[in-house]
Protein backbone atom coordinates (compact mmCIF):
# COMPACT_ATOMS: atom_id res chain seq x y z
CA UNK A 1 0.00 0.00 0.00
CA UNK A 2 1.43 3.29 -1.10
CA UNK A 3 1.20 6.06 1.18
CA UNK A 4 0.97 9.45 -0.80
CA UNK A 5 2.21 12.62 1.06
CA UNK A 6 0.47 15.83 0.75
CA UNK A 7 3.09 18.55 -0.36
CA UNK A 8 2.55 21.94 0.03
CA UNK A 9 3.80 24.85 -2.88
CA UNK A 10 6.92 25.81 -1.26
CA UNK A 11 6.71 29.40 -3.37
CA UNK A 12 3.64 30.65 -4.57
CA UNK A 13 1.93 33.88 -3.72
CA UNK A 14 -1.06 32.21 -1.71
CA UNK A 15 1.95 30.86 0.29
CA UNK A 16 1.59 32.62 3.44
CA UNK A 17 -2.06 32.92 3.35
CA UNK A 18 -2.09 29.50 3.64
CA UNK A 19 0.33 29.47 6.24
CA UNK A 20 -1.64 32.24 7.85
CA UNK A 21 -4.71 29.97 8.00
CA UNK A 22 -2.70 26.92 9.26
CA UNK A 23 -1.39 28.67 12.24
CA UNK A 24 -4.77 29.96 12.77
CA UNK A 25 -6.75 26.83 13.07
CA UNK A 26 -4.06 25.96 16.15
CA UNK A 27 -4.06 29.47 17.77
CA UNK A 28 -4.95 28.47 21.30
CA UNK A 29 -8.04 29.59 22.86
CA UNK A 30 -7.59 33.01 25.45
CA UNK A 31 -7.78 31.54 29.16
CA UNK A 32 -10.48 32.08 31.09
CA UNK A 33 -10.21 33.90 34.52
CA UNK A 34 -10.07 30.40 36.43
CA UNK A 35 -7.30 29.47 33.59
CA UNK A 36 -5.11 32.74 34.67
CA UNK A 37 -5.79 31.72 38.53
CA UNK A 38 -5.11 28.02 38.17
CA UNK A 39 -2.12 28.41 36.04
CA UNK A 40 -0.72 31.49 38.29
CA UNK A 41 -0.95 29.07 41.30
CA UNK A 42 0.93 26.14 39.75
CA UNK A 43 3.66 28.33 38.56
CA UNK A 44 3.96 30.20 42.29
CA UNK A 45 4.37 26.46 44.06
CA UNK A 46 6.45 25.54 40.84
CA UNK A 47 9.11 28.36 41.72
CA UNK A 48 8.75 27.45 45.30
CA UNK A 49 9.23 23.23 45.06
CA UNK A 50 11.50 24.16 41.73
CA UNK A 51 14.62 22.61 44.37
CA UNK A 52 18.24 24.45 42.94
CA UNK A 53 18.04 21.25 40.54
CA UNK A 54 15.99 23.46 38.34
CA UNK A 55 17.65 24.66 35.55
CA UNK A 56 18.38 28.47 35.29
CA UNK A 57 17.20 29.00 31.66
CA UNK A 58 13.67 26.82 32.77
CA UNK A 59 13.13 29.05 35.76
CA UNK A 60 13.55 32.06 33.53
CA UNK A 61 11.11 30.72 31.60
CA UNK A 62 8.49 29.99 33.91
CA UNK A 63 9.24 33.40 35.72
CA UNK A 64 8.41 35.18 32.63
CA UNK A 65 5.21 32.75 31.61
CA UNK A 66 4.24 33.78 35.70
CA UNK A 67 4.64 37.77 35.26
CA UNK A 68 2.42 37.50 32.12
CA UNK A 69 -0.13 35.63 34.14
CA UNK A 70 -0.33 37.86 36.66
CA UNK A 71 -0.45 41.20 34.31
CA UNK A 72 -3.61 39.41 32.57
CA UNK A 73 -5.31 38.65 36.14
CA UNK A 74 -4.95 42.50 36.37
CA UNK A 75 -6.45 43.19 33.40
CA UNK A 76 -9.74 40.92 34.17
CA UNK A 77 -9.85 43.60 37.02
CA UNK A 78 -9.23 46.80 36.13
CA UNK A 79 -9.57 46.83 31.87
CA UNK A 80 -7.64 48.37 29.66
CA UNK A 81 -8.10 51.44 26.97
CA UNK A 82 -10.29 49.62 25.07
CA UNK A 83 -12.70 47.92 27.38
CA UNK A 84 -13.87 47.61 30.80
CA UNK A 85 -13.89 45.09 33.45
CA UNK A 86 -16.26 42.24 32.76
CA UNK A 87 -18.33 41.62 36.45
CA UNK A 88 -18.86 38.03 35.39
CA UNK A 89 -14.92 37.16 34.98
CA UNK A 90 -14.03 39.32 38.06
CA UNK A 91 -16.55 37.35 40.08
CA UNK A 92 -14.44 34.05 38.47
CA UNK A 93 -11.12 35.23 39.17
CA UNK A 94 -12.32 36.48 42.87
CA UNK A 95 -14.29 33.21 43.71
CA UNK A 96 -11.48 30.86 41.83
CA UNK A 97 -8.64 33.07 44.07
CA UNK A 98 -10.08 32.72 47.81
CA UNK A 99 -11.22 28.94 47.01
CA UNK A 100 -7.23 27.78 47.34
CA UNK A 101 -4.30 29.55 48.71
CA UNK A 102 -3.20 31.52 46.11
CA UNK A 103 -3.44 35.22 48.18
CA UNK A 104 -1.09 32.92 50.66
CA UNK A 105 1.06 31.88 47.67
CA UNK A 106 1.15 35.64 46.26
CA UNK A 107 1.85 37.02 49.77
CA UNK A 108 4.94 34.34 50.31
CA UNK A 109 6.33 34.37 47.17
CA UNK A 110 6.46 38.43 46.51
CA UNK A 111 10.13 38.38 47.48
CA UNK A 112 10.80 36.07 44.56
CA UNK A 113 8.74 38.86 41.46
CA UNK A 114 10.35 41.14 39.63
CA UNK A 115 10.02 44.91 40.72
CA UNK A 116 6.47 45.52 38.23
CA UNK A 117 4.65 42.15 38.61
CA UNK A 118 5.28 42.88 42.25
CA UNK A 119 3.70 46.07 41.38
CA UNK A 120 0.44 44.32 39.40
CA UNK A 121 -0.05 42.01 41.99
CA UNK A 122 -0.67 44.54 45.06
CA UNK A 123 -2.80 46.23 42.90
CA UNK A 124 -4.79 42.75 41.95
CA UNK A 125 -4.83 42.51 45.78
CA UNK A 126 -6.29 46.17 46.30
CA UNK A 127 -8.74 44.88 43.94
CA UNK A 128 -9.97 41.72 45.07
CA UNK A 129 -10.61 43.36 48.52
CA UNK A 130 -13.61 44.90 46.98
CA UNK A 131 -14.47 42.46 44.75
CA UNK A 132 -17.83 41.22 45.49
CA UNK A 133 -19.04 37.11 44.99
CA UNK A 134 -23.06 36.58 45.03
CA UNK A 135 -23.46 40.00 46.81
CA UNK A 136 -20.55 38.90 49.52
CA UNK A 137 -17.41 40.18 50.13
CA UNK A 138 -15.48 36.79 50.01
CA UNK A 139 -11.73 38.12 51.05
CA UNK A 140 -12.92 39.13 53.96
CA UNK A 141 -14.10 35.19 54.86
CA UNK A 142 -10.57 34.14 53.40
CA UNK A 143 -8.80 36.96 55.58
CA UNK A 144 -10.70 35.77 58.72
CA UNK A 145 -9.46 32.74 58.49
CA UNK A 146 -6.07 33.03 57.36
CA UNK A 147 -5.33 36.00 59.97
CA UNK A 148 -1.78 35.29 60.15
CA UNK A 149 -1.00 37.06 57.00
CA UNK A 150 -1.50 40.16 58.37
CA UNK A 151 1.79 39.60 60.23
CA UNK A 152 3.61 38.80 57.03
CA UNK A 153 2.56 42.00 55.91
CA UNK A 154 3.47 44.07 59.13
CA UNK A 155 6.69 42.91 59.35
CA UNK A 156 7.00 43.42 55.71
CA UNK A 157 8.30 47.29 56.53
CA UNK A 158 11.04 45.82 58.40
CA UNK A 159 11.85 44.77 55.05
CA UNK A 160 13.25 48.17 52.57
CA UNK A 161 12.48 45.96 49.05
CA UNK A 162 9.38 44.89 50.25
CA UNK A 163 7.51 47.80 52.86
CA UNK A 164 5.59 49.49 50.18
CA UNK A 165 4.14 46.65 48.61
CA UNK A 166 3.23 44.87 51.48
CA UNK A 167 1.99 48.38 53.52
CA UNK A 168 0.09 48.98 50.25
CA UNK A 169 -1.52 45.27 50.50
CA UNK A 170 -2.21 45.69 54.33
CA UNK A 171 -3.83 49.11 53.94
CA UNK A 172 -6.29 47.53 51.70
CA UNK A 173 -7.02 44.39 54.20
CA UNK A 174 -8.02 46.42 56.94
CA UNK A 175 -10.51 47.79 55.07
CA UNK A 176 -12.35 44.59 56.61
CA UNK A 177 -13.34 45.64 60.04
CA UNK A 178 -12.51 42.09 62.00
CA UNK A 179 -9.22 42.13 60.18
CA UNK A 180 -8.37 45.76 61.25
CA UNK A 181 -9.27 44.43 65.03
CA UNK A 182 -7.05 41.97 64.56
CA UNK A 183 -4.17 44.72 63.95
CA UNK A 184 -4.76 46.33 66.72
CA UNK A 185 -5.02 44.18 69.54
CA UNK A 186 -2.07 42.12 68.60
CA UNK A 187 1.44 43.01 69.55
CA UNK A 188 2.41 44.61 66.30
CA UNK A 189 0.66 47.64 67.09
CA UNK A 190 3.36 48.61 69.05
CA UNK A 191 6.02 48.62 66.32
CA UNK A 192 4.35 51.15 64.34
CA UNK A 193 5.86 53.22 66.70
CA UNK A 194 9.36 52.12 65.45
CA UNK A 195 8.19 51.91 62.20
CA UNK A 196 6.67 55.36 61.35
CA UNK A 197 10.54 56.64 62.16
CA UNK A 198 12.50 54.68 60.22
CA UNK A 199 14.99 56.55 58.28
CA UNK A 200 13.76 55.86 54.96
CA UNK A 201 10.89 58.42 54.19
CA UNK A 202 8.85 55.90 51.81
CA UNK A 203 8.76 53.40 54.17
CA UNK A 204 8.05 55.90 57.26
CA UNK A 205 5.87 57.58 55.53
CA UNK A 206 3.75 54.37 54.33
CA UNK A 207 3.78 53.08 58.06
CA UNK A 208 2.57 56.79 58.86
CA UNK A 209 -0.14 56.08 56.63
CA UNK A 210 -1.20 52.58 57.45
CA UNK A 211 -1.28 53.85 61.20
CA UNK A 212 -3.49 56.43 60.96
CA UNK A 213 -5.99 54.20 58.77
CA UNK A 214 -6.09 51.70 61.20
CA UNK A 215 -6.79 54.61 64.26
CA UNK A 216 -9.86 56.34 62.01
CA UNK A 217 -11.21 54.05 59.64
CA UNK A 218 -13.76 51.62 62.03
CA UNK A 219 -15.08 54.07 64.66
CA UNK A 220 -16.60 51.44 67.06
CA UNK A 221 -13.48 49.37 66.88
CA UNK A 222 -10.89 52.03 67.37
CA UNK A 223 -13.36 53.45 70.40
CA UNK A 224 -12.69 50.15 72.15
CA UNK A 225 -9.17 49.93 71.36
CA UNK A 226 -8.52 53.63 72.76
CA UNK A 227 -9.85 52.60 75.72
CA UNK A 228 -8.79 49.21 76.67
CA UNK A 229 -5.00 50.36 75.97
CA UNK A 230 -5.07 53.82 76.78
CA UNK A 231 -2.12 54.18 79.05
CA UNK A 232 0.48 52.17 77.14
CA UNK A 233 -0.56 53.78 73.46
CA UNK A 234 -0.28 57.34 74.69
CA UNK A 235 2.71 56.92 76.58
CA UNK A 236 3.79 55.92 73.48
CA UNK A 237 1.98 58.24 70.96
CA UNK A 238 3.40 61.27 73.42
CA UNK A 239 7.10 60.07 73.65
CA UNK A 240 7.58 58.70 70.55
CA UNK A 241 5.96 60.64 68.10
CA UNK A 242 4.30 64.02 69.74
CA UNK A 243 7.95 64.45 71.37
CA UNK A 244 10.06 63.03 67.96
CA UNK A 245 12.94 65.33 67.04
CA UNK A 246 11.89 64.79 63.42
CA UNK A 247 9.22 67.59 62.41
CA UNK A 248 7.21 65.93 60.02
CA UNK A 249 6.61 62.86 62.81
CA UNK A 250 5.67 66.11 64.93
CA UNK A 251 3.36 67.09 62.39
CA UNK A 252 1.88 64.18 61.33
CA UNK A 253 1.51 63.06 65.19
CA UNK A 254 -0.61 66.01 65.85
CA UNK A 255 -2.71 66.31 63.25
CA UNK A 256 -3.67 62.88 63.60
CA UNK A 257 -4.25 63.27 67.32
CA UNK A 258 -6.61 65.90 66.95
CA UNK A 259 -8.91 63.50 64.21
CA UNK A 260 -8.73 60.67 67.09
CA UNK A 261 -10.23 63.59 70.25
CA UNK A 262 -12.58 65.70 67.54
CA UNK A 263 -14.05 62.43 66.81
CA UNK A 264 -17.19 61.55 68.69
CA UNK A 265 -17.03 57.77 68.89
CA UNK A 266 -13.61 58.66 71.30
CA UNK A 267 -15.43 61.29 73.45
CA UNK A 268 -14.62 59.62 76.73
CA UNK A 269 -10.87 58.73 75.33
CA UNK A 270 -10.83 62.49 74.99
CA UNK A 271 -12.13 63.48 78.21
CA UNK A 272 -9.56 61.31 79.56
CA UNK A 273 -6.50 63.05 77.95
CA UNK A 274 -7.53 66.42 78.37
CA UNK A 275 -7.48 66.06 82.04
CA UNK A 276 -3.82 65.14 82.29
CA UNK A 277 -1.22 68.06 83.23
CA UNK A 278 1.39 66.26 81.25
CA UNK A 279 -0.57 65.87 77.53
CA UNK A 280 -1.18 69.99 78.41
CA UNK A 281 2.42 70.53 79.50
CA UNK A 282 3.37 68.34 75.45
CA UNK A 283 0.63 70.60 73.64
CA UNK A 284 1.65 73.75 75.24
CA UNK A 285 5.14 73.04 73.74
CA UNK A 286 4.05 72.47 70.51
CA UNK A 287 2.18 75.67 70.27
CA UNK A 288 5.79 77.66 70.69
CA UNK A 289 7.14 75.42 67.76
CA UNK A 290 7.90 78.09 65.06
CA UNK A 291 6.32 75.83 62.16
CA UNK A 292 2.90 77.06 61.56
CA UNK A 293 1.22 74.34 60.57
CA UNK A 294 2.24 72.16 63.85
CA UNK A 295 1.26 75.45 65.89
CA UNK A 296 -2.27 75.28 64.31
CA UNK A 297 -3.00 71.45 64.65
CA UNK A 298 -1.98 71.70 68.07
CA UNK A 299 -4.55 74.99 68.67
CA UNK A 300 -6.97 72.13 67.97
CA UNK A 301 -5.63 70.08 70.45
CA UNK A 302 -5.05 72.51 73.13
CA UNK A 303 -8.65 74.06 72.69
CA UNK A 304 -10.34 71.04 74.05
CA UNK A 305 -8.20 71.44 77.60
CA UNK A 306 -9.47 75.07 77.91
CA UNK A 307 -13.27 74.44 76.47
CA UNK A 308 -13.27 71.67 79.28
CA UNK A 309 -15.54 73.18 82.12
CA UNK A 310 -14.64 69.94 84.47
CA UNK A 311 -11.10 71.00 84.45
CA UNK A 312 -9.04 69.27 87.62
CA UNK A 313 -7.36 71.63 89.39
CA UNK A 314 -3.43 70.88 88.01
CA UNK A 315 -4.96 71.86 84.87
CA UNK A 316 -6.12 74.99 85.90
CA UNK A 317 -3.61 75.77 87.78
CA UNK A 318 -1.10 75.63 84.80
CA UNK A 319 -3.21 77.41 82.40
CA UNK A 320 -3.24 80.08 85.23
CA UNK A 321 0.53 79.85 85.52
CA UNK A 322 0.80 80.57 81.76
CA UNK A 323 -2.18 82.88 81.15
CA UNK A 324 -0.46 86.02 80.10
CA UNK A 325 2.22 84.10 77.76
CA UNK A 326 -0.93 82.13 76.06
CA UNK A 327 -2.68 85.49 75.77
CA UNK A 328 0.17 87.12 74.50
CA UNK A 329 0.22 84.00 72.24
CA UNK A 330 -2.92 83.90 70.82
CA UNK A 331 -3.36 87.67 70.04
CA UNK A 332 -0.41 87.59 67.59
CA UNK A 333 -2.10 83.73 65.93
CA UNK A 334 -3.29 83.92 62.67
CA UNK A 335 -4.03 81.58 59.79
CA UNK A 336 -2.92 82.12 56.28
CA UNK A 337 -6.19 82.17 54.87
CA UNK A 338 -8.80 84.06 56.64
CA UNK A 339 -10.79 81.61 58.89
CA UNK A 340 -13.90 82.25 60.42
CA UNK A 341 -14.17 78.88 62.72
CA UNK A 342 -10.87 79.14 63.63
CA UNK A 343 -11.10 82.92 64.71
CA UNK A 344 -14.69 82.08 66.97
CA UNK A 345 -12.22 79.34 68.02
CA UNK A 346 -9.41 81.51 68.99
CA UNK A 347 -11.63 84.13 70.25
CA UNK A 348 -13.78 81.38 72.86
CA UNK A 349 -10.36 80.22 74.46
CA UNK A 350 -8.97 83.78 74.92
CA UNK A 351 -12.28 84.40 76.92
CA UNK A 352 -12.02 81.03 79.00
CA UNK A 353 -8.26 81.80 79.96
CA UNK A 354 -8.68 85.42 80.49
CA UNK A 355 -11.82 83.76 82.75
CA UNK A 356 -9.63 81.88 84.94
Amino acid sequence: MLLRRLSLPENNDGGGVDNAKMKGLFKSKPKTPVDLVRQTRELLLFLDLGGPDTKESKRDEKMTELSKLIRDMKQVLYGDSESEPVAEACAQLTYEFFRENTLRLLIIYLPKLNLETRKDATQIIANLQRQQVQSKLIACDYLEKNIDLMDILITGYENSDLALHYGAMLRDCIRHQTVAKYVLESEHMKKFFDYIQLPNFDIASDAAATFKELLTRHKSTVAKFLSDNYEWFFEEYNSKLLESTNYITRRQAIKLLGDMLLDRSNSAVMSRYISSRDNLRILMNLLRESSKSIQLEAFHVFKLFAANQNKPSDIVGILLANRSKLLRLFADFKTEKEDEAFEADKAQVVKEIAAL
